[in-house]
């Protein structure tokens, strides 16, 4: 009851932290007589909270780049990948990251080596998103108001401190604590084990991201994950309730009300239902509804419903597993790690470990699920699943992932390191001409602030991402 009460007024107080931060680097103006300080534990809450949130905001745009999801109508904006002012992912994601960095003082100041931990890893987390959408940002001048007019930091120079957060994040978290964040923890009530498992999940996601450098490490990605989560019961998401419901459900509801929104992609449903790679997924009734007639039918990105009903197609509903009203939303998964660990275990010529990794990130993704033990067996050994150690190769870890990391953010990572080659993946009908084809790469900065900050560099859609090089 306690947790539930707290998730029911969160809302309240993030829109509290959200108009009354008064030290950061957005708002840069103080009021002495209004002051907006936070106890350290109700930012613990804020931050979880918001954290998951974050990850929601960013893939409600990302998943129609990895055409997990397509818009009914022709001149959408993120079907067709067109340069888009997301300065409310901006601005939330630097909400979070200020809300971490005071966390991460009044912490130290209270000698609650756990919460600054949970700050730092927190941090890593927030500030990676950033980065993998954004390249280059604002981060050493970005807080407590110093500066109008803040230096974008070097965009590789940000995952070394992402690294740097992680470890410190760890060291923190193995010491003792005066203050447990406990139940106002929305990830993991306090428990640092776990904590520090999260953060090692990371640090092999991250190093994952190194794939087409020179400094890309398989055995380092590995020794990371030898440290991660040991099943799905690490997973690190945090859970809604029917007050105050999954943001997707959010989605889900609204389409319902015919205010559209959640509907699947072709390609995603291709994806599933045997047409691309000739075997039927049963995890295809857990991710989207069928249509009026009881089939799965996607929209095709770009191209819109033309005239179909609005029964004609699949959407995401209330009854699905990531829609679902109080179903979570997840940050980084045991599912995630196995896949991870598959790809570096192939990238290192271990292929035993690889393929054992890549079986157990299906088996974990359907088991995550709910999927039917039978069901779950049949597709395990089908043919074009089991190929044994000698048949796995990258396309297949890739085309299994992309499934287990449906709607994540993560996913359109994974898209631009595999340069988009998924089975069938063709660009959107009307695609924005200024891509020349191709597809979209990084974020353009927001209107705001490039109006407010004269450090704000010039970038296109098609300008890679560090580790995209």
């Amino acid at each position: 009851m306690k947790n539930f009460l707290k998730l029911s007024l969160i809302v309240s107080f993030s829109s509290f932290l959200f108009l009354a931060g008064c030290e950061d680097y957005l708002s840069v103006n103080d009021d002495p007589n209004n002051p907006t300080e936070a106890p350290a534990l109700g930012l613990v809450t804020n931050v979880t909270y918001e954290s998951a949130q974050n990850t929601y905001r960013m893939g409600s745009i990302t998943s129609y780049y990895v055409q997990y999801l397509g818009s009914p109508n022709t001149g959408s904006t993120t079907d067709n990948q067109e340069a888009s002012s997301y300065g409310t992912q901006w601005f939330r994601l630097y909400d979070t990251l200020t809300d971490l960095s005071d966390l991460e003082i009044l912490a130290e100041e209270e000698g609650a080596t756990q919460l600054v931990g949970i700050a730092k890893v927190l941090k890593a987390y927030n500030l990676a998103t950033l980065v993998d959408a954004w390249g280059d940002a604002p981060y050493s001048e970005a807080f407590f108001g110093e500066e109008l007019n803040p230096a974008y930091d070097d965009q590789e120079n940000l995952y070394t401190e992402v690294f740097t957060l992680l470890d410190d994040g760890i060291q923190q978290l193995q010491m003792e604590s005066t203050i447990s964040a406990g139940t106002e923890d929305f990830l993991y009530g306090g428990n640092s084990a776990q904590w520090i498992q999260f953060a090692n999940m990371l640090q092999a996601r991250y190093l994952n991201h190194y794939s087409k450098q020179d400094s890309y490490s398989p055995q380092d990605i590995l020794s990371a994950v030898d440290n991660g989560f040991a099943s799905n019961d690490d997973d690190a998401q945090v859970s809604y309730f029917e007050d105050q419901v999954n943001p997707w459900a959010s989605i889900a509801i609204s389409n319902a009300n015919l205010i559209l929104g959640g509907w699947i992609s072709e390609q995603t449903v291709e994806h599933l239902d045997g047409t691309t790679y000739g075997v039927e997924d049963p995890r295809i009734e857990f991710l989207m509804d069928t249509t009026g007639t009881g089939e799965y039918i996607g929209v095709e990105n770009g191209a819109g419903r033309g005239d179909a009903q609005l029964d004609g197609y699949s959407f995401l509903t209330t009854e699905t597993f990531y829609a679902g009203r109080t179903s979570p939303v997840l940050l980084a998964t045991y599912t995630e790690q196995k896949f991870i660990e598959a790809e570096a275990a192939l990238n290192a010529t271990q292929p035993v470990r690889a393929y054992q990794a890549y079986l157990d990130g299906i088996e974990a993704h359907m088991d995550k699920l709910g999927v039917d033990e039978a069901d779950k067996n049949a597709y395990l050994t089908d043919p074009a699943v089991a190929v044994g150690e000698a048949g796995l190769n990258i396309d297949l870890i890739m085309k299994e992932k992309y499934i287990a990391m449906f709607l994540n953010p993560e996913a359109w990572v994974d898209a631009r390191r595999h340069d988009y080659s998924y089975e069938n993946m063709d660009i959107p009908v009307n695609l924005n001409p200024d891509l020349g084809g191709e597809f979209i790469r990084r974020w353009v900065y927001p209107d705001s602030e490039e109006q407010r900050n004269v450090n704000t560099p010039d970038v296109s859609l098609l300008d890679s991402i560090f580790w995209d090089q």
